[in-house]
């Protein structure tokens, strides 16, 4: 009796093994086995909806095949004893390795079943595997930050090497211009199962934006301000708190009838990123899904930083270009005179400039480094561009933090001209900081060293 069940035991394997690999040479999807959908009562719809990951087998006999990164099964360790190795023959023979030289696959058992480890033959994950490899080449970060996605995104229900994979998959897509059939052909996967890790890698960078994009602490606004004051190189500025600007990112458009609401003022269709950056250009916050037609002083009016007057506090400001108005309520905004009048506006002009371009440099440094994507339209849906772009400013974030500089990374140019900020209905009440202004510009234009006859005298 007991031959006759393990006999039946492993013709069920070879069975499955089988359809495995006509399924994959069919150009199937699979992912790890905490990944795969189980859809129960219904057939399976590979590639569209994350599932919770599989219980306890129900059997004694249950078998999950995932590929192409592992190949697991769950079976009793005696059965295990008794057919480990013709099991590992038949897997090497699937898997087309008959090299004897080659030498067999190799496994271990956890506590969660039995595990291939993952085939580093690709050229790909060669480099990855290697240490002493460098990745900048490959995925446009180092491998200090690799390491700190996965250990991010890492949890205790993980196996395998999936999370390696996942993190791998979407930085050398951001790299390549986000085509599944590069990437695909580089990991030695399908399209379809690129195109999953892809959303599923974005979904848990979305979740976690806040642990590198957050608004400073009133204890960091000193530091912050003393940088705007390095950079404007004037101590004038020492209530600054961040610099705010828009970008525009392009996008194949909709073909419906919203086509013409992504058309922006240069003519092309684009989605509106608005952020707001430190001293360093590191991003402190952004506001990304706006069509590119939008103007981006309502974009800053539809914002929750405006709406809600989350930051600046009260007492300190931000700079923006001439698109947006001076405002001292319910944001500080500090812009530069629309048309200067005398030395005292342009010399004023001149020191905002100086501090103001730090955010629009921040565009150019993420731009350049995933210059593949951002470069050219998004092949991605309207709906979908927004998430590519905030992992694309997450990762700036994280560079910034690892000092992963990119060397061949050259600056953005600055949008051409500053748009006029058309009439819009305020979320609040609003205040303008034109008092504000001219005080700061008096002050730039202030002597150093005052005589002391002149110390009293009020420059406002």
């Amino acid at each position: 009796m007991f031959l006759k069940r393990n006999t039946c035991f492993m013709v069920f394997l070879l069975c499955s093994l089988t359809l495995w690999c006509k399924s994959t040479s069919a150009g199937s999807s699979y992912l790890s086995p905490s990944q795969k959908p189980q859809n129960k009562g219904r057939s399976s719809r590979v590639g569209r909806q994350l599932m919770e990951p599989p219980g306890p087998p129900a059997e004694e006999n249950h078998i999950t095949i995932s590929a192409p990164f592992e190949i697991g099964f769950t079976v009793r360790e005696q059965d295990f004893e008794e057919y480990g190795t013709a099991l590992q023959e038949v897997i090497q023979r699937l898997l087309g390795n008959t090299d004897p030289a080659a030498g067999r696959p190799h496994f271990s058992v956890g506590g969660k079943g039995l595990y291939m480890q993952l085939n580093a033959t690709a050229p790909i994950l060669a480099v990855y595997a290697n240490p002493e490899a460098c990745l900048k080449k490959d995925f446009r970060v180092k491998r200090s930050s690799v390491v700190y996605l996965v250990q991010m995104f890492s949890s205790p229900k993980d196996h395998g090497w999936g999370q390696d994979i996942e993190v791998l998959v979407l930085l050398y897509s951001l790299a390549h211009g986000l085509s599944l059939s590069v990437v695909g052909s580089a990991f030695g996967i399908p399209k379809s199962t690129v195109h999953r890790i892809i959303k599923h890698v974005t979904g848990k960078i979305k979740a976690n934006l806040k642990t590198l994009i957050s608004l400073p602490t009133p204890d960091e606004l000193p530091e912050i301000a003393d940088g705007f004051c390095q950079l404007a190189k004037s101590p004038a500025f020492h209530r600054a708190a961040g610099a705010i600007d828009g970008c525009h990112i392009r996008i194949k458009p909709p073909g419906n009838e919203y086509h013409k609401e992504y058309i922006n003022y240069k003519l092309f269709p684009s989605i509106q990123m608005q952020a707001i950056c430190d001293s360093t250009g590191r991003f402190l916050d952004v506001f990304i899904g706006y069509p590119g037609s939008v103007h981006d002083a309502r974009v800053l009016r539809n914002s929750p930083i405006f709406c809600q007057a989350l930051f600046p506090p009260a007492g300190w400001f931000l700079f923006g270009d001439g698109g947006y108005p001076c405002l001292e309520k319910p944001v500080g905004l500090l812009t530069p005179y629309k048309v200067p009048r005398g030395q005292v506006q342009a010399r004023f002009n001149r020191h905002h400039a100086r501090a103001r371009s730090v955010v629009e440099r921040a565009f150019g440094r993420m731009k350049a480094r995933w210059r593949a994507t951002l470069f050219k339209a998004l092949e991605v849906s309207p709906s979908f561009a927004p998430d590519i772009i905030a992992c694309c400013a997450f990762l700036h974030n994280l560079c910034i933090d690892m000092n992963d500089v990119l060397e061949d990374a050259e600056a953005f140019p600055p949008e051409d001209g500053d748009q006029s900020p058309p009439p819009a209905a305020a979320c609040g009440q609003e205040s303008p900081g034109h008092h504000l202004r001219n005080r700061i510009a008096a002050q730039l234009s202030a002597p150093v060293q005052m005589a002391p006859h002149l110390r009293e005298h009020d420059y406002i």
